[in-house]
């Protein structure tokens, strides 16, 4: 994007100056939190499917569990995990940003959004 307005001859905003997207990521690193599913095939030829998440300010890659069929139940149980983690280490973490993997039960990860004063906000909305 910076590429095509430089060759048109436009200036950045007057307040985009000071400060770098690199900047702005690394001042929001403690609040960010990233999850997906990976798929892999064990030794006997099953798949099974793990949970990992990653925290954006330490690179810390946490690997929340795996299972054959994720449901909607394992997945709250590895979400409520987490957060008691989180706790324990006094993560700053506020956001989680995942896919909308069909992976997701809807509303798994509605502990995350209540912990309180430090609620989570994940980046896919529930639909109740």
């Amino acid at each position: 994007m910076w590429e095509i307005l430089h060759d048109a001859g436009i200036d950045p905003a007057p307040e985009r100056t000071s400060t770098t997207w690199a900047d702005f990521l690394r001042s929001q690193a403690d609040a960010m939190l990233a999850c997906d599913f990976f798929e892999t095939v064990t030794l006997g030829g099953s798949r099974v499917y793990g949970l990992a998440v990653i925290e954006h300010a330490t690179r810390r890659i946490r690997i929340l569990g795996t299972t054959p069929h994720p449901t909607a139940s394992w997945v709250a149980q590895a979400a409520r995990n987490l957060v008691m983690d989180l706790e324990d280490a006094g993560s700053r973490a506020r956001f989680l940003i995942r896919d909308r993997d069909g992976k997701f039960p809807p509303c798994s990860m509605t502990c995350l959004r209540t912990r309180g004063s430090r609620s989570c906000s994940v980046a896919s909305r529930c639909r109740e």
